[in-house]
């Protein structure tokens, strides 16, 4: 059956917007200047409501004064206009008193404030669309991630803790039609009938920016579109009882009503084989985006994400901490506290790996020049933004500052390896819902132009250091590995990214989970290849991940 386009075109809503490219929701850092530009708002309003007000209580104790002299003077009118005085203050309040009364009804008294609001523009951060549909990604990227329920969400809650006041309908209808924009019709449902249900519990609500036939509207098409044209059909009939001259509705049941009709056809059809069900294509689907985690990588990253999968207790048990100096004389006299969280891949954990004076620094070094941070194009080599990467980054020179080299030096003492082929120190602050989707740290075989000009091999170890604590999510999770590295200030990670033949070792795929509250600092460096030759030799064979030292 041939799908009316053009009847359901129609109902596609126009939701106009200015693209500005300001990114804020990337980075939380960023996002804590927005509280400074609503105070500053804030305190405008204020200005602009009490002149406001001043001019109104001005006008309203003329009208008083009017009103008592003109009740005194219909009593005896003749009286009134007879006695000279009166007569007098009759003919001044219709002269100069209301020439005064007029021109301050005339007078736009807010007009400063609202000058005010111009200028700000110009010198406060202002968030763009772009930053509110980043925003309303985000809470439904911590939505599927973590599974919270969507009343739970409008009322404050995430994982049963209450965080914030609850979402009024207007904010439950803005995520919804932000979802609508995103063809996100699953999530259109949710918070649209997550909308109408508050609507119903807001009668009082006089700042409604929309009504029950908008919220319908919004369901009945989102329905059909996830494939229940029942339901999308009741909910058109339910707009039409509002808004019986609704032309896209009327055009929407008719074509309801003959998908219906049709799908029923069909159903009469199926059975010629002796079964109920209609025969289904066993053709390969080819998948439009190669970005997308598949199901079970997806379920399997969301699991490990949400604490819900982990090693067995008993590989648990084979896990150590010691104290470490890795043949380095200095940690003789401080040895570096490591925790085994992974045999093989070989994967650790450093505590106290940087202090609190060094992560404080760092971050101040870095916010000035935070960047969204990119990915590298397999194909063109090209660094590029992606959605499935939201945070913000920076680089630190090793020679910028003596605190820098001395992590650098101490990244050295704990991998082995020479850090003349490690790129630059990035920092890096994760934004609303901030995430980086599984991926290697590698380039693989067919990535040809990876690390194009820098002429330093392959990434050959990843140091992770974890700059914050994060209240609830914030994970580095290795999907294969069943293991989750959960962020501690001041603790790092480091992991081999190759074996030792040269060939990427394909179970160090990670991922950042979501941070679901507060907020995610870290910075990393990435070694390369060269002037590794000596302290970790290569093979012929593959190894079982080891460490240079």
């Amino acid at each position: 059956m041939s799908v009316d386009w053009q009847v359901l075109g129609g109902l596609c809503l126009l939701l106009v917007g200015v693209a500005v490219n300001g990114e804020l929701y990337t980075a939380l850092a960023e996002m804590e200047e927005l509280l400074e530009t609503e105070s500053v708002l804030i305190t405008n309003l204020e200005g602009y409501i009490r002149v406001q007000e001043d001019k109104l209580s001005f006008l309203k104790n003329k009208m008083d004064e009017y009103q008592r002299e003109h009740a005194d003077a219909a009593s005896d009118i003749t009286a009134y206009v007879s006695n000279p005085i009166n007569a007098y203050l009759l003919t001044k309040r219709l002269t100069t008193d209301w020439r005064q009364v007029e021109n301050l009804m005339e007078h736009d008294v807010g007009t400063d404030f609202l000058q005010n609001l111009t200028q700000y523009r110009n010198v406060l951060k202002f968030p763009s669309d772009e930053d509110l549909n980043g925003a309303a990604v985000a809470l439904l990227r911590l939505q599927d991630t973590y599974q919270l329920d969507t009343s739970s969400v409008a009322r404050g809650k995430l994982n049963g803790i209450q965080y914030s006041t609850e979402m009024s309908s207007d904010d439950c209808f803005e995520l919804g039609r932000q979802s609508y924009v995103n063809n996100d019709y699953h999530h259109t449902v949710l918070w649209m009938n997550e909308a109408m249900s508050r609507m119903l519990e807001e009668p009082l609500n006089q700042t409604q920016t929309f009504t029950r036939a908008d919220v319908l509207e919004y369901l009945a098409f989102s329905t059909y579109k996830e494939g229940n044209v029942e339901s999308a059909l009741v909910m058109t009939n339910e707009l039409l009882q509002l808004l019986p001259n609704h032309e896209r509705a009327n055009g929407n049941k008719r074509f309801y009503e003959k998908e219906i009709a049709h799908q029923k056809e069909m159903k009469k059809m199926k059975g010629d084989d002796g079964t109920d069900e209609m025969p289904v294509s066993d053709l390969p689907v080819a998948r439009s985006d190669t970005g997308e985690l598949g199901v079970k990588e997806r379920k399997s990253y969301e699991m490990l994400c949400r604490g819900e999968l982990k090693p067995s207790p008993t590989y648990m048990r084979s896990l150590r901490c010691r104290y470490v100096t890795n043949n380095v004389p200095f940690l003789r006299l401080g040895p570096l506290k490591l925790e085994e969280a992974h045999k093989d891949p070989y994967i650790v954990i450093y505590h106290d790996a940087m202090y609190d004076s060094e992560m404080d620094l760092i971050k101040r070094m870095a916010r000035p020049r935070f960047r969204r941070a990119t990915v590298q194009n397999s194909v063109t080599g090209a660094l590029e933004t992606a959605n499935y990467r939201i945070s913000k980054s920076a680089w630190l020179k090793t020679d910028e500052d003596s605190v820098i080299a001395k992590v650098v030096q101490r990244t050295a003492d704990m991998t082995g390896l020479d850090m003349e082929s490690a790129e630059e120190l990035q920092v890096v602050n994760y934004g609303i819902g901030g995430h980086y989707a599984p991926h290697f740290d590698f380039a693989r075989r067919e990535e040809k132009r990876a690390f194009e000009g820098l002429n330093l091999g392959n990434r050959i170890a990843t140091v992770l250091f974890y700059m914050s604590d994060v209240e609830q999510g914030g994970a580095t999770v290795f999907t294969t590995l069943r293991t989750a590295l959960w962020p501690k200030r001041g603790t790092a990670a480091f992991w081999m990214n190759l074996h030792r033949d040269g060939e990427g070792d394909k179970r160090t795929q990670h991922a950042a989970c979501p941070v679901l509250t507060g907020t995610k600092w870290v910075s990393n460096k990435w070694i390369h290849e060269r002037g590794q030759e000596f302290r970790r030799p290569c093979a012929l064979n593959e190894d079982s991940g080891d460490f240079a030292i």
